[in-house]
């Protein structure tokens, strides 16, 4: 038998949290090692005498355990940030893992983030008026976003929150589709509800729709609005024209928050138009107030497979 690294851990709850339903994290930091990882009672077990990788192994146990510790959850995803942050010798930059989180008040829900991305998005969110997240599908982006306005509005912090999107046609005429303008818009604006619904309690949702505390609503409705102590989530920003753009931006006021999303990549605007995102991002870059977060590929955090699908369309191109 090989040369092997043990870590033990003696408490059966820390033990379990750690490793994950059926060991499922175990697994995950046997991929990431390129090493088999496994179970024996108290003992995780790597069966490698590579100084580095015990290294990796026995720093990214440390960690989780802390995590488990303070009854949190312990995810692949997780998993995969702290070694992502242990492997580029970022140990310092763990507690950013820590320390930004979204926690919706009386919800159970505490979202935290699980990339070095993330954990700056979340930050810049609550300390600067305008954001701009940039980065392909799967990143969090507005899921993160719609967290932060909630989070806000059940501390009072803001007074409203307007999520909007650019109405761009692909492939299908809005005058063909069938019922009214509502039913014709539901479909673009249907991901933010879900957003909204996964991160909710069902009597939180509730009571926010009936305060009128939460607007949905295509980005043209925007024009001609002053929006005051709102929390104004602009989502794929990259089909604004650069008119609708500057529209949007200059709607901005007194004591208001606006995060605007989106993905370069997937620009639906007709040929020869200038996305309004890619500008506005050029133009503000340098502007102190305005804060950029720029995601990649690495930063997927939905299903492994998206994070190839994103890689296979870059180097395509």
């Amino acid at each position: 038998m090989g040369a092997s690294f043990t870590v033990v851990i003696d408490n059966p709850h820390l033990l379990g949290t750690v490793c994950g339903p059926n060991d499922d994290n175990i697994v995950e930091i046997s991929t990431l090692l390129s090493t088999p990882v496994r179970t024996r009672g108290n003992k995780i077990v790597l069966e490698s005498d590579d100084d580095g990788a015990k290294f990796l192994f026995r720093s990214l146990l440390d960690q989780l355990a802390e995590i488990a510790k303070s009854k949190e959850a312990v995810t692949s995803a997780r998993v995969r940030a702290i070694f992502s942050a242990l492997e580029s010798g970022q140990n310092g930059k763990i507690q950013a893992f820590k320390e930004n989180i979204v926690a919706i008040p009386g919800s159970s829900r505490r979202i935290y983030p699980k990339s070095q991305a993330q954990a700056a998005y979340i930050r810049q969110m609550s300390t600067h008026d305008l954001v701009f997240s940039v980065g392909p599908a799967g990143t969090g982006k507005t899921y993160l976003a719609i967290a932060q306005a909630l989070t806000e509005i059940f501390l009072k912090k803001k007074r409203k929150i307007i999520l909007t999107r650019p109405v761009v046609e692909t492939g299908e005429s809005l005058g063909f589709l069938p019922g009214d303008l509502t039913q014709k818009l539901a479909p673009y604006l249907r991901p933010l509800y879900d957003a909204i619904e996964d991160l909710l309690e069902s009597d939180q949702l509730e009571r926010i729709r009936n305060s009128n505390q939460l607007e949905v609503a295509p980005l043209a409705y925007m024009r001609g609005r002053s929006l005051k102590n709102c929390y104004i989530v602009l989502d794929e920003a990259q089909n604004t024209t650069m008119e609708q753009m500057k529209m949007f931006l200059t709607r901005l006021g007194e004591g208001s928050r606006a995060v605007v999303t989106g993905d370069m990549t997937q620009v639906d605007l007709p040929s020869g138009r200038q996305s309004g995102l890619y500008e506005a991002v050029r133009i503000l870059g340098s502007v102190d107030e305005v804060a950029i977060t720029e995601f990649t590929s690495s930063d997927v955090v939905r299903h492994p497979l998206v994070k190839k699908i994103v890689d296979a369309y870059e180097n395509n191109n």
